[in-house]
């Protein structure tokens, strides 16, 4: 995928993430010392846009509707899945890997959160979860937590806040669209 690549999949199975609050998406509180996002959006309503939603958050809808290319070496539902992300240019993106933390897939809450990888341009932690709400409403949630990990990226840093929050955004239009196609 991109030149920067350093690594595989699978030499990144084993990798140590680049913080300690490994799942910490899934306490009430985002962990201090980072930069934190959260943002909620209504994606569909009905158990079948439910269903939907859940299916393509765990087949990496969202992050294929940002425009990442995305390899990974299992289905994010599962934890321990190594996911390979490449930004930018096809022959000069940037890779940014992760590793499934935890998922949840209960009858009216599913998702999962991903942490990261050495090589990847930020240090932290981000959840994707659907959830059903009693009165009918798909609700999806992104909760993160990050800092800049690389020199170039804190060189970067207003341009790298800005393109997070140009993903989160795409992140919602891709579930909205996959909710509702039925």
């Amino acid at each position: 995928m991109g030149l920067l690549r350093r690594t595989t999949l699978l030499q990144l199975a084993d990798a140590p993430f680049t913080y300690p609050e490994v799942g910490a998406t899934q306490d009430p509180t985002l962990p201090a010392g980072y930069h934190h996002v959260e943002r909620s959006a209504v994606v569909g309503s009905g158990r079948a846009e439910f269903d939907r939603a859940a299916a393509a958050v765990f087949r990496w809808a969202a992050q294929r509707g940002a425009g990442l290319r995305v390899l990974a070496d299992g289905p994010a539902s599962t934890p321990g899945t190594v996911v390979l992300m490449t930004a930018g240019l096809r022959r000069l993106g940037l890779d940014v890997p992760c590793r499934v933390v935890w998922a949840v897939d209960e009858p009216r809450r599913r998702g999962f959160g991903y942490g990261t990888l050495p090589g990847h341009p930020e240090s932290g932690e981000e959840s994707f979860v659907v959830t059903l709400e009693p009165g009918g409403d798909v609700v999806y949630t992104l909760r993160a937590f990050s800092r800049l990990a690389t020199p170039l990226a804190r060189l970067g840093a207003p341009v790298s806040r800005r393109a997070q929050r140009l993903a989160l955004d795409r992140y919602v239009v891709a579930i909205r669209r996959a909710a509702r196609q039925g």
